[in-house]
């Protein structure tokens, strides 16, 4: 395999690079950096920047703001996006619902959907999860019944990531209770979230934060247009938008940058000359070393626009090693680490006052994007062969 990059890959890097560092504010990167939240605004002032440069959604078609880049292109612009401090483009729009529009919906919906969404006029949420259909996500109970013309939307979602953000929601919804199969009679339908009957309630998480949501339906009319693609073909697009979601799910990037930020900060108040310390600092990066030979592995071989089998690698391996650093960083921090309620005025350091709120946040990521035991079932099944 092929590991150096040719002069232009090369050179794409340096644009990348250059790019992020200098079009996106500094302010905003820095409260990356130390693990502070730049709040809704942030991330669409980062997004518009980005689109406006035409890289905000490199994954879409071409004729809706794509870019025609290699894999290898692609994955070079994720990893400089991390390592800037980058917010990324939101990935409800430019992972999951766009790409969702630009393959299935129609012209019209592709007009009126997809250059908000680029641009994050739009925010959009996800309506997958249910209290009682997540990782098996083919039993949602969610109602939509036909009115005429238009659909009447009766349940509830859970875990709705930023949702008090949303201007739309895209929902699966079981349109066909007596299908032959449970998968069979599901659409996906889309409306804002401002609609008459639609209640958001905000779920507080472990770390203190109201990140995610429940979100409650009673009789919502949606217009036969917030119908995308066909009827009972929703499980279909939710295939296809997973798929879609767990591109660059190994934060390979943003790891690196934590993992050095975290040793320069050892070395500094002498904790690296400890030897346990130090062995722990280099499994890491070895274990980091060998999923970023992965990542271009399966760059190298995705060339065709299917996923290789080897991305469930990335999935499992790279949650585990953010919550390896972020578990770290609470170690080192020590008796530090209890001060997650300090203000912004304390003298204990940015790093350690995030430390733990982040330990405990990065608790989610071996579970979003298909579940760590669903990987390794993938795994057994299509590498290994068991």
């Amino acid at each position: 395999m092929q590991l150096a990059l040719t002069e232009e890959e090369t050179a794409f890097r340096e644009e990348m690079r250059t790019f992020f560092t200098t079009k996106i504010p500094q302010e905003l990167r820095d409260a990356i950096a130390a693990g502070r939240h730049i709040g809704k605004e942030g991330i669409v002032e980062s997004q518009r920047i980005m689109n406006e440069a035409g890289i905000a959604v490199p994954n879409w078609p071409v004729e809706w703001g794509g870019q025609d880049w290699t894999p290898l292109q692609k994955h070079i612009w994720h990893e400089e996006m991390q390592l800037a401090c980058v917010p990324p483009p939101l990935a409800f729009n430019a992972n999951m619902i766009g790409p969702v529009i630009a393959h299935f919906g129609n012209e019209e919906q592709k007009k009126k959907f997809l250059p908000p969404t680029a641009n994050l006029d739009i925010w959009w949420a996800q309506g997958f999860s249910e209290p009682d259909a997540g990782s098996d996500l083919a039993s949602l109970k969610t109602k939509a019944v036909k009115d005429g013309d238009d659909w009447i939307v009766n349940g509830q979602k859970t875990w709705t990531t930023l949702g008090q953000h949303a201007d739309w929601i895209f929902c699966l919804c079981r349109t066909d209770p007596d299908a032959p199969k449970k998968q069979a009679g599901i659409s996906m339908l889309v409306f804002p979230m401002d609609t008459e009957g639609v209640e958001l309630r905000p779920i507080e998480l472990i770390d203190g934060g109201f990140e995610v949501n429940e979100v409650f339906f009673q009789d919502v009319r949606v217009p036969p247009e917030g119908l995308i693609g066909e009827e009972n073909q929703g499980w279909t697009q939710a295939k296809f938008l997973l798929g879609n979601e767990r591109v660059g799910v190994a934060p390979v990037g943003a790891t690196k940058r934590a993992l050095a930020t975290l040793k320069a900060t050892a070395a500094e108040s002498g904790d690296l000359e400890d030897p346990l310390v130090a062995s722990q600092f280099i499994e890491l990066e070895n274990a980091l070393l060998a999923l970023e030979l992965t990542a271009l592995r399966v760059v190298a071989n995705s060339s065709d626009g299917k996923p290789h089998p080897a991305s469930s690698v990335l999935k499992l391996k790279g949650t585990e090693l953010q919550q390896a650093v972020s578990e770290l960083a609470v170690d080192l921090a020590g008796p530090l680490a209890l001060a997650s309620g300090a203000g912004e005025g304390s003298d204990i350091p940015d790093w350690a006052r995030v430390a733990t709120p982040n330990y405990l946040n990065l608790r989610k990521a071996s579970i979003y994007g298909g579940s760590n035991e669903i990987q390794r079932q993938i795994i057994a099944g299509t590498i290994l062969g068991l």
